[in-house]
């Protein structure tokens, strides 16, 4: 009978808005912006669409994108003053599946960045160039035009 009376006492405890709570965690550099996210559809609360008056509690369960990094997180610790990283860091808990997947991502993405910067020298241009060029002139030399 206690365990039925606590669970209330947890779900009825006071929580902290969720654009407020974001915020504090640092997933967002300002409220504005946390807000804008949450009501774009970016940021589910508990498997469900969030509103920024929302209130959060501890083992909520979100999900937000933020560009193009998507996390998966259980609220750990309540907060609603923004703080230094590491204090921001301890309000949550990533999902090591989300973790992995991010980091996958990244590197993805920077082997994308990567290979579209390369460009080659002027001198291996020309090399390139020319063996374009030796290629068609085989091709041609092996179909003879056609007369008409």
């Amino acid at each position: 009978m206690k365990a039925d009376v606590s669970v209330v006492a947890a779900a009825s405890a006071p929580g902290v808005r969720l654009d407020v709570w974001l915020w504090a965690a640092r997933f967002f550099k300002t409220r504005a912006l946390a807000k804008k996210a949450i009501e774009g559809g970016k940021v589910e609360l508990n498997e469900a669409a969030g509103k920024p008056s929302k209130a959060v509690h501890v083992g909520d369960r979100l999900r937000l994108a933020r560009g193009e990094e998507r996390f998966e997180i259980e609220v750990v610790v309540l907060g609603d003053q923004r703080g230094p990283v590491a204090l921001a860091q301890s309000l949550y808990r990533e999902a090591e599946a989300s973790r992995n997947a991010r980091v996958e991502a990244a590197e993805r993405r920077r082997l994308a960045r990567v290979m579209r910067s390369h460009r080659p020298s002027p001198t291996s241009a020309r090399g390139a160039s020319s063996l374009r060029w030796a290629i068609l002139m085989r091709c041609r030399a092996g179909f003879p035009e056609s007369s008409g």
